[in-house]
């Protein structure tokens, strides 16, 4: 009895706070094996919220699989209405929607509820490879497409995929003659280089912080407008290197498309919050990701237009057909 008047008291206190749907944990569900950015994600968003009145602790899952379809299609098709789960997302995933790669499925199947952060694509290879600038690494590509492998998140078609794309095609390099080796996520990306099976990994820059602390990463180039602060400040943008390539990755949350617009309103207005607080800044660049902040309907606007550009670069290498 006293336990449950103590869960009602704390209830009661949740609700005068204005806090985030129900009483204590929520779970914030990731599309891909432990390590990669999405994991990032997730406990960027649980560091984000912990010291929030009212709001519950998060707690992470993990559901890898079709590079975010398994996901998907379990929330949008058996807990719709959850109102305490929210599941990762980065640009791949509205990349992999554009591409058709969830089926059916449609921008408006979910909630967008926010993006809080962004990074980048890079290109890396061990710390003893012989490339030690982006055109060393593209020259040998064009030389003999079979000598290197190359680690990505994805298929072809990937965003991965589509940045080293990109710049084979500025090297003079047909893209399908890119020899990729398919893998779920950044941890295992970076797993594959250090052990030998792939020669480079197309991917993000937060995923290449995490794994360069060991000393064992050489990033050739990063997918930036401009240089990057922090400990990325050293490393050349591809239009440095006379590649005009710019990928920007965001990060960010969302949930079933049934949640209850009460309970929608709630998660959106507790990362407006946390996204002007100057902790949380502080936090996003220990994490490697910089400064973007979206929520509600402004970022359900920004995914639809980035699904309408992910279309077009698609058509560039017939990965879709065109209308």
């Amino acid at each position: 009895m006293g336990a449950m008047k103590t869960s009602h008291v704390f209830l009661l206190t949740m609700l005068v706070l204005g806090g985030l749907p129900h009483a204590g944990a929520a779970e914030c569900l990731i599309p891909s094996k432990p390590g990669g950015g999405m994991d990032l994600t997730c406990k960027l968003a649980q560091k984000a919220l912990h010291d929030q009145p009212g709001a519950p602790e998060l707690t992470l899952s993990y559901l890898p699989g079709g590079v975010g379809a398994v996901a998907w299609h379990s929330v949008v098709s058996q807990r719709r209405s959850e109102a305490n789960t929210l599941v990762t997302f980065s640009g791949g995933s509205v990349l992999n929607l554009a591409l058709g790669k969830f089926g059916k499925a449609d921008v408006d199947d979910v909630r967008w509820v926010a993006a809080f952060g962004a990074d980048y694509g890079m290109v890396a290879v061990r710390a003893d490879s012989p490339y030690k600038t982006l055109s060393d690494l593209l020259g040998a590509i064009k030389r003999n497409p079979k000598q290197v492998l190359i680690g990505m998140s994805g298929t072809v078609g990937s965003q991965d995929w589509i940045k080293m794309a990109l710049l084979a095609r500025m090297a003079g390099v047909d893209p399908r003659k890119l020899r990729f080796v398919a893998l779920e996520g950044g941890g295992e990306q970076f797993i594959a280089m250090g052990a030998g099976h792939v020669q480079a990994v197309s991917g993000d820059t937060s995923e290449a912080l995490l794994a360069a602390r060991a000393g064992n990463v050489r990033v050739l180039a990063v997918l930036s407008e401009q240089r990057l602060p922090g400990a990325l400040a050293g490393v050349r943008t591809a239009r440095e290197q006379g590649y005009d390539v710019v990928w920007p990755v965001i990060r960010g949350v969302w949930m079933g498309p049934d949640v209850r617009e009460a309970d929608y309103r709630r998660w959106v207005k507790a990362f407006d919050g946390v996204e002007t607080s100057p902790a949380f800044a502080e936090m996003r660049a220990q994490a490697g990701l910089y400064p973007f902040a979206l929520t509600g309907d402004a970022l359900t606007r920004y995914v639809k237009a980035s699904v309408d550009t992910y279309h077009r670069q698609a058509r560039q290498f017939k990965l879709l057909r065109e209308p």
